[in-house]
């Protein structure tokens, strides 16, 4: 084996060590827990949702996060949340994606997916990918290794060192590529991008997983107006063909991109319609927009 395939080989096997938030692997071997399930091919979307969550709560120290939650999302739906601190947006996701597990309710993907069944990197597994707000990427990576590693594949060491492309995994490659508009930056080391590329780069990790859903927490936070104007973009491209749940606080870039606005206050939905209908509700502006 050449120098160069033993450093690529060397430092994909550290990156399956790192704990990552794409869903591959955790430190400590979580890979056996990917095999005890089955991948489902299609989320059986017939009863027209692919995200239900009925009478959801949780407390933490007699404090309760998450009150009596109910909320749906359709199939291509792109559905922004919105709510003053502390208004459960996070613990929300937290539950969807098995971090936390709730006290009483129920929380399905699709009509026959029981979420509250699996683990965290098992959920990852079925198709719904989670974006936090400060980009995780392996900065001492290259774009294009980056991608590489998100790919859907055995991630043992072992197979990783002596992993190649085959064409159809090129091809999404540089489909992801062009949809995150980092085409002419694919052999840059991942920590010499903007924070806003690095954005779209994590969301391209997301991506090169084909996730059915997306979770994503205040993604365009710190962005300049030009990266926050191509994140729209980028969002809209997605809408449709994958459904969204995006947590944000910036109403221009909420405006832009929304159809259904959700406002969480105290663990519960306030309102929820277009974002001029809950803009001009009385209780939101009272707890969160202000006059």
């Amino acid at each position: 084996m050449t120098p160069d395939l033993l450093e690529q080989g060397a430092r994909r096997a550290e990156a399956h060590a790192l704990k990552t938030v794409h869903g591959h692997t955790e430190s400590g071997g979580r890979d056996a827990g990917f095999s005890r399930i089955a991948t489902p091919g299609e989320v059986d979307v017939t009863h027209g949702r692919i995200l239900y969550l009925e009478d959801v709560s949780v407390s933490f120290d007699g404090f309760k996060a998450i009150n009596k939650l109910s909320l749906d999302i359709a199939p291509g739906e792109l559905r922004c949340v919105i709510g003053p601190n502390g208004a459960g947006k996070t613990t929300m996701m937290d539950i969807i994606t098995g971090k936390t597990k709730p006290d009483e309710g129920r929380v399905f993907f699709g009509s026959t997916i029981d979420l509250l069944r699996y683990t965290e990197p098992e959920i990852a597994q079925l198709g719904i990918g989670r974006k936090f707000q400060k980009p995780t990427v392996f900065e001492h990576l290259s774009v294009f290794e980056n991608l590489e590693l998100a790919l859907k594949t055995n991630k043992a060491v072992t197979r990783s060192v002596f992993f190649k492309l085959d064409s159809a995994q090129s091809d999404r490659l540089a489909e992801v590529l062009h949809t995150i508009h980092l085409t002419e930056s694919v052999l840059r080391q991942a920590g010499n991008l903007s924070h806003g590329q690095k954005q779209w780069l994590e969301i391209g990790m997301l991506l090169m997983q084909d996730p059915k859903l997306l979770l994503l927490d205040e993604p365009v936070a710190g962005m300049t107006d030009e990266e926050t104007e191509r994140t729209a973009e980028l969002f809209l491209t997605l809408k449709g063909k994958h459904s969204l749940m995006v947590v944000e606080h910036d109403m221009s870039f909420i405006n832009t991109i929304s159809d259904i606005v959700t406002v969480l206050c105290d663990g519960s939905v306030l309102a929820q319609g277009t974002l001029a209908q809950v803009q001009a509700d009385e209780r939101v502006i009272e707890v969160y927009l202000g006059r």
